[in-house]
């Protein structure tokens, strides 16, 4: 269980690798049917009719993850550790981006973990073709990568998260359900680098004079965008500023609309650039 693998980091190695373009899916998996009251038909049934745009995962659900990386072994292990994890469910593996465009309408997943550097497709470009299918769909790159230009192509091309592939087993869980949540996140190495880059687009903007009046947020409102810059997630910026978690999330989603943004992400890209917020 969890308490095993705390230390263990994702970097992938060893040998068992499966050739490029190898998927695993798990929808109709025989270990599904052998606990199944109703029998294979009747399962196969309800697969058969889930499409993208019908499911609605009530409260409950496990959250369904997608594993893509050309490493088998690297997959392997990921999908072990997330299979013991309460409320989540590895629903299907591929190995490269272009097996996971071909796949993620079957496979409908919730979550999708990605790596960047991929044989035939990678992972950014599949980023863009598998939101275009399920645009509610959550991807997350875990990668080596900790180039700057990577992290700002996959914020781009409609990524949620960005993680490095030293962190923890333990963290890759909780990423998967905060970003399945709603909230983003990246690793805090490249989280300066981004905030670095926000600054530097702030200054250039002084060149270049406004047309439209930036939203006018509310001081509460700002100490929330502040935190959200700095990498905290609903539950700590709840304890910074001793308030509860869905007032927190109350505050954020005015923030976005007075924004007219899609995610936390945009909001703090947003504010540095016009100057509602300040990154020394």
């Amino acid at each position: 269980m969890r308490g095993a693998t705390t230390s263990t980091n994702l970097v992938p190695g060893g040998s068992g690798e499966e050739p490029p373009g190898t998927t695993r899916s798990y929808k109709s998996h025989p270990r599904d049917y052998a606990h199944d009251p109703h029998g294979p038909a009747h399962r196969l049934e309800e697969e058969l009719s889930e499409t993208p745009q019908s499911r609605d995962p009530a409260a409950g659900d496990p959250i369904r993850v997608l594993i893509v990386d050309d490493h088998a072994l690297f997959r392997r292990g990921l999908e072990m550790v997330l299979d013991d994890e309460d409320g989540i469910e590895v629903v299907g593996q591929c190995g490269d981006g272009q097996e996971a465009v071909e796949q993620v309408s079957d496979l409908v997943p919730d979550v999708v973990l990605m790596d960047i550097r991929m044989p035939r497709r990678g992972g950014i470009e599949a980023c863009t073709a598998i939101k275009d299918q399920v645009p509610s769909v959550k991807i997350v790159m875990l990668t080596i990568s900790d180039e700057e230009e990577d992290l700002f192509e996959a914020i781009k091309a409609g990524a949620t998260g960005y993680l490095l592939k030293d962190v923890s087993i333990d963290e890759v869980a909780d990423v998967v359900r905060a970003v399945h949540d709603g909230q983003s996140f990246i690793s805090p190495s490249m989280a300066s680098k981004l905030i670095t880059e926000f600054a530097a687009m702030a200054k250039r903007g002084d060149e270049r004079q406004q047309q439209v009046p930036a939203p006018k947020l509310t001081d509460r409102e700002m100490e929330v965008l502040r935190l959200v810059a700095r990498g905290l997630g609903n539950r700590e910026i709840a304890k910074e500023l001793f308030i509860s978690e869905n007032t927190v999330k109350n505050h954020i989603r005015n923030i976005l609309e007075k924004l007219q943004l899609h995610s936390r992400m945009e909001a703090v890209v947003y504010a540095v650039r016009e100057k509602l917020l300040e990154i020394s």
